[in-house]
């Protein structure tokens, strides 16, 4: 490997911490890993390695990323074309490859999908992402193990494919997780369609952001996949053609399809959640209209009952005036009429208006 002039400008491309680590294979010894900040502190390394894998943590990706691109060799447009793409991308120079897949956060029902960027050449593996994604970091941890793993007699094309598969599938585990914060919220919404007296816009606005939640998710995986089927058929020239070396792309691919069947079952069950939701409205307005049905028919039989023997009343008074020795025969007059018409009424309203009972099904 041909190590690029170091410039003045070096100095610029300092990363914070935890800055990079790289995790190298030489061509003789055992796997090393070293620390640093900038990528001009690995170019030693980088000369004496088979195969190298370097992870860098920026706090601008677009910017920082493209210095650091540069500064390893890569082409100073591969970094900002990787991140033009929805989501996840590939990017095939031949003599290099860039690959951007999400690294995908979900805290509540807020997601948040950050660019990890995979700059790819014959015996180099550079990534590159924000200081949110701490996924590799971990990964780096125990990385050297990894390849130290790989048979002596394995030809280096095929050490770079399983380290990249390595990282993908490092990214897609974390991915996976997710999924289970959704469903965790999911059990949550169930309890408060349960719920009779939940607020129906509180609940509304709850199946929503689920929705718009796993949605995003989805479309993260079904990026992924096209990236990952592009890479299985081996068509880049870095990228091993060995059947058994791509076959673990082929696994990788595999279960991404398992999480979005996982995902398309949950979207199923939310849809279910919208249906119960819609037939709970339709409930709670049909148990009002047959309260207010009911109000109105006794307002009616009330209003008819004190109707009649009010305008009686009105009646004897403007045409006799109030006469003590006819008060007896007026109070009766009175109840019989208040009684008649009370009678009346309520045989009129139950012939014309059909009075809801207790115990009617009202989800008809």
């Amino acid at each position: 490997m041909v190590a690029p002039e170091r410039d003045e400008g070096a100095d610029k491309c300092k990363l914070e911490p935890p800055g990079a680590v790289c995790v190298s294979l030489p061509y003789e010894g055992k796997a090393v890993k070293i620390h640093g900040k900038t990528p001009q502190e690995f170019i030693a390394t980088l000369q004496k390695s088979a195969v190298a894998w370097i992870n860098f943590t920026v706090k601008d990706i677009e910017k920082e990323g493209t210095e650091i691109a540069m500064k390893l060799g890569f082409s100073a447009t591969l970094v900002p074309t990787l991140l033009k793409g929805y989501y996840a991308w590939i990017e095939d120079y031949d003599t290099e490859m860039g690959i951007m897949v999400p690294a995908v956060m979900i805290s509540g029902l807020d997601l948040e999908c950050h660019p990890l960027i995979i700059l790819v050449r014959k015996d180099l593996i550079v990534t590159i992402h924000s200081q949110e994604v701490q996924r590799l970091i971990n990964f780096a941890r125990y990385a050297d193990h990894y390849v130290k793993r790989f048979p002596s007699d394995m030809p280096v094309q095929d050490k770079l494919t399983m380290m990249l598969v390595r990282i993908l599938d490092e990214n897609n585990n974390v991915n996976f997780e997710q999924l289970r914060e959704i469903e965790e919220h999911a059990d949550e919404m169930s309890k408060l369609l349960m719920d009779a007296s939940s607020s129906r816009e509180m609940i509304g606005k709850r199946v929503y952001e689920m929705k718009h939640t796993l949605i995003t998710y989805l479309n993260t995986l079904w990026r992924t996949l096209d990236v990952l089927h592009t890479l299985r058929f081996g068509d880049s020239d870095l990228i091993s053609d060995d059947p058994k070396v791509l076959s673990q792309v082929g696994l990788l691919a595999d279960d991404v399809n398992r999480q979005i069947a996982l995902s398309e079952h949950m979207s199923s069950v939310l849809a279910s959640g919208l249906e119960v939701l819609q037939a709970l409205y339709n409930n709670q307005l049909q148990v009002l209209n047959n309260k207010m049905a009911l109000t109105i028919t006794w307002l009616t039989i009330l209003g008819t009952a004190v109707l009649v023997p009010n305008t009686l009343a009105t009646y004897f008074g403007a045409i006799n005036g109030v006469d003590d020795t006819k008060m007896l025969f007026y109070t009766a007059i009175l109840l019989i009429s208040t009684v008649n018409a009370t009678v009346l009424a309520y045989w009129w309203v139950l012939r014309k208006v059909k009075v809801p009972k207790q115990g009617d099904d009202v989800s008809r």
